[in-house]
């Protein structure tokens, strides 16, 4: 387990966080542009030094600044992915690859070269070098050298950032696998939400260098008084939900939740495999009678729990449907509606409004 709490004074905001990760799970530390996640990692890293606090791994400390104790980078057994590939134009994959690995060789390696291969699907291009590879292809090989460290704790500082979004649909399952196959503790800096939601079984969100909330991604994420800092845009509701059935007539999976079933397109699984998905606010309608007639599939009876009213012409309405599901209209439809807390009504979600490619397997189901 690592346990975090330190302060940095930097010239834009000071830097004060304390949160701890488990091993076996996906933390995703998330915020906008500056917030201070870099910051953190580099932190944890030893990259930088903490005007303040301590950092332990498994018992160890890295960081205490009481006892004057900062553990050089190569004693703390963190395996750590850039932005950039950052691999070594010269060498090929291989030789890249067996360059993460801990001096003397007698050392027990844990993770090895034939598992990182199969995980990441490199076993083809570990002859190529690096500037034959695509940008996925390279942060493949840069996360497969970071294991092959035999590290006890994965920093991921937004890996995807540079990496066409097409391409991101396509990583984002390798590093499922590895946190799946693997068993360390990892966090994941991003300011993409559907990374967070895709990846993550856990959430610190950070704002101006403070933490404004953490805990499971669907309790971070449903909560109307966050988007200003989640964004106004993506904010929405996670649904964790399993997979009941295949419509393979119309190409159709179903999820089953507390609040129903939800239908989304293109999606297949095995029954009873977890998923999260992503429901954003916008895509939500609501009526105050049945509707009938409609081509929308997902339809849920709620009742409003909270309603959050300011400058904008939009509002956010906030809807026990099982689960607390977000609905964005604007004041108007509030107003010639007279909606207020505790009014019952229906919401509607358009089946084609949820991507597949956002929804993912839950950690402990993926196989």
């Amino acid at each position: 387990m690592l346990s975090v709490e330190i302060k940095k004074a930097l010239e834009t905001l000071t830097l004060d966080v304390k949160f701890e990760v488990n091993a076996g799970t996906v933390t995703a530390l998330f915020g906008k542009s500056g917030a201070g996640k870099t910051t953190t990692v580099h932190s944890i890293a030893g990259l930088i030094k903490p005007d303040d606090g301590e950092i332990t791994l498994n018992n160890k400390v890295l960081f205490n600044h009481n006892l004057r104790t900062n553990l050089p980078v190569y004693r703390r057994k963190i395996g750590f992915v850039f932005q950039g590939a950052r691999l070594f134009p010269h060498m090929t994959v291989n030789k890249n690859l067996l360059f993460g690995l801990p001096r003397p060789n007698k050392i027990h390696k844990k993770i090895t070269l034939d598992m990182v291969t199969k995980l990441l699907d490199l076993s083809s291009l570990l002859d190529r070098r690096p500037q034959t590879l695509s940008g996925g292809e390279r942060q493949r090989v840069s996360i497969g050298r970071a294991l092959l460290s035999q590290p006890e704790l994965l920093l991921m500082d937004e890996p995807l950032s540079s990496i066409d979004l097409h391409l991101r649909a396509e990583i984002l399952p390798f590093i499922q696998k590895i946190v799946a196959e693997v068993q360390i503790p990892v966090i994941y800096v991003t300011h993409s939400i559907e990374e967070a939601i895709y990846l993550a079984d856990n959430m610190v969100l950070i704002s101006e260098g403070q933490i404004l909330q953490e805990g499971s991604v669907e309790a971070v994420m449903n909560r109307l008084d966050l988007y200003p800092v989640t964004g106004r845009y993506d904010s929405g509701t996670v649904i964790s939900a399993q997979f009941l059935n295949y419509d393979k007539d119309f190409d159709i999976g179903e999820l089953k939740f507390p609040g129903g079933l939800l239908k989304v397109p293109g999606l297949n699984g095995k029954i009873g495999d977890n998923f999260r998905a992503h429901v954003k606010a916008r895509d939500v309608s609501v009526s105050l009678k049945k509707p009938k007639d409609v081509s929308i599939l997902n339809l849920f009876n709620g009742k409003i729990i909270d309603i959050r009213i300011d400058n904008s012409p939009q509002v956010d309405i906030l809807i026990d449907i099982g689960i607390p599901l977000i609905a964005r209209i604007t004041r108007k439809s509030l107003s010639e509606l007279q909606l207020t807390k505790g009014t019952k009504l229906f919401t509607m979600v358009k089946a084609v409004a949820i991507d597949k490619k956002s929804i993912g397997h839950i950690q402990n189901s993926v196989t």
